[in-house]
């Protein structure tokens, strides 16, 4: 669900509000829960003024100790960005804390509030601008346990990678979502875990003899309507966040009924931990000759599918972008077909940006292209990344450039967001009806939503 611009009659609104006598009297957060939260208001050449509202349960600054309330907006003002942690503004003798910004009216992001005792503002003593990075990443995770979504917000909210609840908001000119309208409007088939026939959904324990390990493994269908053994093949990875904290299920099922997507397998695979998701998901060729020797086949016995490679997705985000395309260029008569969101082919070396010069051991496999991987082979690559993630944006952009002057087929989508599954997973019901379909158009290295690569 999209906040509506206020209307230009209503232009100065939460200026109005904020200087209300009223503020923070039952009638005045009556009106903003009515509303809805954030509030956001056009501000003219494509661009809206978003405010956020938090009620201190405790009252005004005479009765509550709360000294901040940190306001965690995804790749705005959290460890992506140089500048210190940002905190809401109490307005004086109330129990109203607010914060505001303007944005793209195209914009769309994950947030959260974190309300705290402590009075001072955020240090560091690093002296490098990785380490300042590092420091404010570090205090960030330390202050999640104490994270709340935002309760006026009527959108569902979720719990995020990390642990902590969060509320989404897309601004008016962001991309459609339509297939994730019920989920956030709290439909009351989506959310759940288990989908409804005609789907089917299989969990099993694997028991990798390669790589030593136990994870869970989520097998999906969407339909037995057609030969079985042509179904296309997805296999998505961090499919514990996919399937449990964001279920794919019910937009996966109405993108199917819609003729949108094709009746298809979706293999959903566990990362274990974030020690393993690292190690694993970092160009690791023995994790996929597991996949491809010990986990396909069982995935075979219990839902038959296609072995094509044209029609098989790898799919994942960040480190799960970066595993994607490795088995793609590695194994492209396995896996056809590469959905890359938030890529890190900065990897190993986080710290590039705060670099003078990229140093000779970044971008490790981005170099493997140029020294000739995947040189004979012709993918079908889809790639997302968010304009606020410096880093990973400015990487995927050159790695566009490097895959549209080869024979692989490219689609590079750009959108006003960051690190983040508010926008991951629109891109992911986009990439897999782009891959799948009879035609995969490459124009050009960037599609909607992208412009020149300047942040």
């Amino acid at each position: 669900m999209k906040p509506d611009c206020l209307d230009t009659l209503s232009l100065s609104a939460s200026h109005t509000l904020l200087n209300s006598k009223h503020a923070g009297s039952n009638g005045w957060w009556l009106e903003v829960a009515r509303r809805g939260t954030p509030w956001v208001e056009s501000s003219g050449k494509g661009r809206c003024k978003v405010t956020f509202f938090w009620r201190d349960p405790h009252g005004s600054e005479f009765t509550s100790a709360y000294q901040r309330v940190w306001i965690n907006i995804n790749c705005l003002t959290d460890h992506h960005q140089s500048s210190p942690p940002q905190s809401l503004q109490r307005l004086n003798g109330t129990d109203v804390w607010y914060w505001q910004i303007e944005l793209k009216s195209d914009w769309r992001g994950s947030y959260s509030f974190i309300p705290s005792e402590e009075s001072q503002p955020f240090t560091t003593q690093a002296d490098d601008a990785f380490g300042q990075m590092f420091a404010v990443r570090s205090w960030w995770r330390s202050n999640f346990a104490n994270a709340s979504h935002d309760l006026l917000n009527p959108t569902r909210s979720w719990t995020g990678a990390k642990g902590h609840a969060l509320s989404g908001v897309s601004l008016p000119d962001a991309p459609a979502q339509p297939a994730w309208r019920d989920y956030d409007s709290y439909g009351t088939s989506s959310g759940r875990c288990v989908p409804a026939p005609p789907a089917k959904l299989q969990r099993f324990s694997w028991n990798s003899a390669r790589l030593g390990n136990q994870r869970d493994v989520w097998i999906y269908t969407t339909g037995d309507g057609v030969e079985l053994s042509s179904r296309p093949l997805a296999i998505l990875l961090d499919g514990q966040f996919w399937s449990q904290k964001m279920p794919l299920w019910e937009p996966l099922l109405q993108q199917t009924a819609q003729g949108n997507l094709p009746q298809a397998v979706y293999v959903l695979i566990e990362v274990i931990d974030s020690q393993h998701r690292s190690q694993e998901l970092t160009c690791n060729p023995e994790f996929w000759l597991a996949v491809q020797q010990e986990l396909l086949p069982e995935v075979a016995k219990l839902a038959p599918h296609s072995d094509n490679a044209a029609k098989t997705v790898v799919a994942g985000q960040s480190f799960g972008g970066l595993s994607s395309l490795y088995a793609g260029l590695n194994w492209p008569q396995r896996f056809g077909c590469v959905l890359s969101q938030s890529g890190s082919f900065w990897w190993p070396r986080r710290d590039m940006l705060q670099l003078e010069e990229i140093p000779e051991d970044a971008c490790w496999l981005p170099k493997q292209i140029e020294k000739g991987l995947g040189r004979e082979s012709a993918l079908r690559i889809f790639m997302q990344a968010g304009r606020h993630e410096r880093l990973i944006h400015r990487v995927n952009d050159n790695l566009a450039v490097m895959l549209g002057d080869s024979r692989h087929s490219l689609q590079y989508q750009v959108v006003e967001g960051g690190h983040d599954a508010l926008c991951w997973r629109g891109g992911l019901l986009d990439g897999l009806q782009a891959l799948w379909a009879d035609e995969f158009t490459s124009p050009s290295y960037f599609l909607a939503g992208a412009d020149d690569g300047k942040a």
